[in-house]
């Protein structure tokens, strides 16, 4: 069931954000410690804000605003926060995110609305391959959709391909919620263990935390690695604790799909300017109906691109492309300006690397280097080579290549305390 505000004409669904954006607006007036501060200084009005174009004249929220200022964002009394959500800090301590009763129910909406994109329906079972607990908000996010949805779920968790496969052939989900890199290790596992993946009954997977797409939307090096192995659906998902809200891909794997009930989006460049659709720019994101911690112009740091043309899913609201980098991760190597997810792609090609970690540091001339921790089936000085190689030739950068035992890379990559993989480390 697509909502009706997702099927109507470009003018229709502004005049609706219109509507949605004064309520938020004279809701920071009201509630907001924080945005009562930048409305006053900025000499903000209730009235001065009336169209998402006016957004322009309110300066941006910033990741080191939130670090700074955390409660001060806060709408409601801290009694009654029901949930703590933390994220990453861009000062080193993680920022708060509290939720009211009422953010837990949008919070369930919008999952609902990104897993029937992506074909789950009512009666489906799901498989979670990712934590539920360590203030993720993304784990409790999916078991709240796909109950208000009225799928099952089975909560495994991450990693541990032996319990994966005993949940999958005992309950026989239809879809899985998971890191796409991981799907990898689950297909190893059952390779070497006589497991018949290919005829299981996983049918899709939900991805989370890589891109999936390229810049013009085709598979990713590692998209195909998965599919050429193993024939399922694999959906691209955007979201983050900021936003409290997804783009997930519908079944023509062309971009996550806008909610306009929840969120407003701007694509900006350096100078602070929208870019046209279809150009790379940062997302600055405002919610819509959050009540403890909503956010205003919220500069996220991504680089993504906004599609607009008419998907022949029914909805007509735009799609988000995948992540192509983000502001603090931009390296500057020799000239060439490069991003993390174009490296993992290239990394992914190789099916004898079964980890990687990649490493950026300044030397003592101010440049980036690069190098690449590998975990490989071949350590070959050939191998080295043809790695370099395929870099030079596909991003005009050569990395240093180091290969490491699988132990020791692990212990970094799959840190207890970090909740996703955590395969680039900046030492800038």
């Amino acid at each position: 069931m697509i909502p009706e505000i997702e099927t109507k004409n470009q003018a229709e669904i502004e005049a609706f954000q219109n509507n949605l954006l004064q309520k938020h607006i004279a809701y920071l007036i009201e509630k907001s410690p924080f945005y009562q501060r930048k409305f006053k200084s900025e000499n903000i009005q209730a009235d001065t804000i009336q169209t998402t174009d006016d957004l322009l004249k309110i300066s941006v929220t910033t990741k080191t605003d939130l670090q700074l200022y955390n409660d001060d964002f806060l709408c409601v009394p801290k009694h009654e926060i029901l949930d703590y959500a933390t994220t990453s800090g861009t000062l080193g301590d993680p920022v708060t995110f509290g939720l009211t009763d009422n953010d837990l129910e949008r919070l369930a909406y919008n999952e609902m609305l990104s897993f029937q994109c992506a074909g789950v329906q009512k009666g489906d079972l799901v498989q979670l391959m990712t934590t539920i607990d360590r203030r993720f908000m993304a784990g409790l996010a999916y078991f709240l959709g796909l109950r208000k949805l009225g799928a099952g779920i089975v909560r495994v968790g991450a990693g541990v391909p032996p319990l994966q496969w005993d949940s999958i052939l005992r309950y026989q989900p239809k879809y899985l919620i998971a890191v796409p890199s991981f799907l990898l290790k689950v297909i190893e596992y059952a390779e070497e263990n006589n497991i018949d993946y290919k005829n299981s009954s996983v049918k899709g997977v939900i991805c989370i935390g890589e891109a999936l797409r390229t810049t013009s939307l085709q598979p990713t090096l590692l998209a195909n690695r998965i599919r050429e192995k193993w024939n399922i659906d694999l959906y691209s998902t955007y979201a983050s604790t900021e936003m409290s809200a997804a783009f997930t891909e519908c079944d023509q794997f062309a971009g996550g799909h806008h909610h306009p009930e929840l969120i407003i989006t701007e694509i900006l460049d350096d100078a602070g300017n929208r870019v046209k659709d279809g150009e790379l720019g940062e997302l600055v994101i405002t919610t819509l109906g959050v009540e403890a911690m909503p956010l205003l112009r919220f500069k996220t740091g991504d680089l993504v691109r906004k599609h607009t043309t008419v998907c022949p899913c029914g909805r007509t609201t735009y799609r988000l492309g995948p992540v192509e980098g983000r502001k603090q991760q931009m390296i500057k190597y020799k000239g060439t300006t490069l991003y993390p997810p174009a490296m993992h792609d290239a990394v992914a090609h190789f099916k004898e690397v079964k980890l990687h970690l990649i490493e950026i540091s300044s030397n003592e001339i101010g440049t980036d280097e690069i190098v690449i921790r590998l975990f490989a089936t071949d350590t070959s000085d050939e191998f080295s080579a043809k790695l370099k190689d395929y870099f030079r030739a596909r991003l005009r950068v050569t990395p240093q290549i180091v290969f490491e035992d699988e132990l020791t890379l692990q212990k970094i990559i799959f840190d207890p305390l970090i909740r996703k993989p955590l395969t680039f480390i900046d030492k800038r």
